[in-house]
């Protein structure tokens, strides 16, 4: 499983406008959080992720977080996604966090497919029901989008928060001088053209107010998306790193619903009856 991919990212002036790690020591294992170390096969490498469970027969989001950001920070919201009935499994990249190694395009794409298969194996071994999605958030996105169009038979549905769709400009937002370098789009993320080819259900989440990643970036992923079933939903006032708190239970919610509708819990026959289990109570 570890399919070594190249990048023509993989150059350390544009890898260092890309990729802003955070390193901390481990943190206290919040309550219902489980500590995973994933060791990258022919490296010394290991990601420190954490596994929160809610049940057995709740569907399962593989949760690819922000640069910037660390497996820690989602302490605290982690409770919101149980609270809804997840399971979540929250991942990481080489040099966040606690993990080792360094960060590099290649290794996000590669690394990415090893945690995938690592938390299918999980499901298996600990019978979880295997109805697994997987969520991106900024430069999730490119890593959750990636593993939705190399393996979209082992997935139920794509979620993509703050995402974005070309690669160059949000490089020049970083501070990349990309006049200079040469590059395409075709040599980056490549968003874009692959959410052209996934037909998996995808939802797409983002703020107006966003300045790293304008709403126009999600607009453009919703309208080449190849999804038959897709939504975007709009959290106004929201900038890009206020999306829940902006949105608030709507946000849970949101994902719920589509996650039931993918899975066919949200058909007339189930509301039906959970309403007429809400009436006789």
């Amino acid at each position: 499983m570890n399919q070594t991919l190249t990048s023509k990212l993989d150059q350390p002036e544009i890898l260092s406008a890309i990729f802003h790690p955070r390193q901390e020591q481990r943190t206290d294992l919040p309550e219902l959080g489980i500590e995973v170390e994933i060791a990258i096969p022919e490296t010394e490498t290991v990601l420190g992720c954490r596994f929160y469970r809610s049940n057995s027969e709740a569907p399962n989001i593989v949760y690819f977080h922000g640069n910037g950001e660390t497996v820690s920070d989602y302490d605290k919201i982690v409770p919101f996604y149980l609270e809804a009935g997840f399971n979540i499994f929250v991942a990481t990249y080489r040099g966040y966090g606690w993990s080792t190694g360094q960060p590099s395009v290649s290794a996000l794409f590669d690394d990415g497919a090893i945690v995938l298969h690592y938390f299918i194996n999980y499901c298996r071994e600990n019978n979880l029901a295997e109805e697994i999605f997987v969520m991106g958030r900024s430069l999730g996105s490119a890593c959750s989008i990636d593993l939705a169009y190399r393996y979209p038979d082992l997935l139920k549905g794509l979620i993509i928060e703050s995402g974005f769709a070309n690669t160059l400009p949000l490089a020049a937002r970083l501070g990349y001088d990309v006049t200079r370098s040469g590059l395409t789009e075709q040599d980056c993320f490549n968003n874009l053209k692959k959410i052209e080819e996934i037909s998996l259900p995808t939802l797409i989440l983002h703020g107006t107010e966003d300045q790293l990643i304008p709403l126009a970036e999600a607009v453009k992923l919703q309208a080449e998306s190849g999804a038959k079933t897709k939504q975007l939903f709009i959290v106004p006032g929201a900038d890009h790193n206020s999306l829940i708190s902006n949105g608030g239970q709507l946000y849970f919610e949101t994902i719920k619903n589509f996650t039931n509708t993918v899975t066919g819990k949200n058909t007339w026959r189930n509301r039906r009856k959970k309403f007429k289990k809400q009436r006789d109570t």
